[in-house]
């Protein structure tokens, strides 16, 4: 009889650690930005109006798409965002035409176009990353817009994978905790 207690007993701890787990891979799932949206990393675009729609979290990545040579991406200081100069304060170069840039520190990141006329001509943006996703301001939830949607991206069919995998992880869990009650009922 000490036995099956003691079994039902862990098997129930079990399910609630598993639980757990589950919730906290929710929690620590990242989005992923279209930097541009639609119309990518462009000059036909607003930075400063785009990166202002979104929240950026601790963890986020940003995708930047573009046509290889006619477009780069600069990680700078604030420095060299505002003056266009890249004489100094880079802090990171991409030119591959589909760069993801993890946003692993809370801090102000500056992103700029390098091509001549480019950075001056408005392909420049600031973010501020927080360490949080939603936070409460007088009472009201002040929720993360979704992003955009990157169908052709290995990161995109990732975070497709990882939620489906989540989606049955939960109902898999219910189950389990459902079959469990009514055996600890016996």
């Amino acid at each position: 009889m000490g036995v099956t207690t003691f079994f039902k007993n862990c098997i129930f701890m079990l399910s609630i650690l598993i639980l757990l787990s589950s919730f906290l891979l929710n929690c620590v799932m990242a989005g992923v930005y279209a930097v541009g949206d639609q119309d990518e990393w462009s000059s036909q675009t607003n930075y400063a109006t785009w990166a202002e729609k979104y929240n950026f979290t601790l963890g986020d990545v940003l995708v930047f798409k573009y046509v290889k040579g006619q477009h780069n991406v600069y990680e700078v200081r604030e420095e060299t965002f505002r003056s266009c100069e890249t004489i100094s304060g880079v802090l990171a170069k991409y030119e591959s035409g589909e760069d993801q840039v993890v946003l692993n520190k809370v801090k102000k990141y500056w992103f700029i176009c390098n091509i001549v006329g480019h950075c001056l001509g408005g392909m420049r943006f600031g973010i501020e990353v927080k360490n949080v996703t939603n936070s409460m301001d007088g009472g009201e939830i002040n929720q993360q817009i979704q992003p955009s949607p990157l169908e052709n991206s290995c990161i995109s069919q990732r975070w497709r994978v990882i939620g489906m995998f989540h989606f049955f992880w939960n109902r898999i869990i219910i189950i389990i905790i459902v079959q469990f009650y009514f055996l600890l009922r016996l």
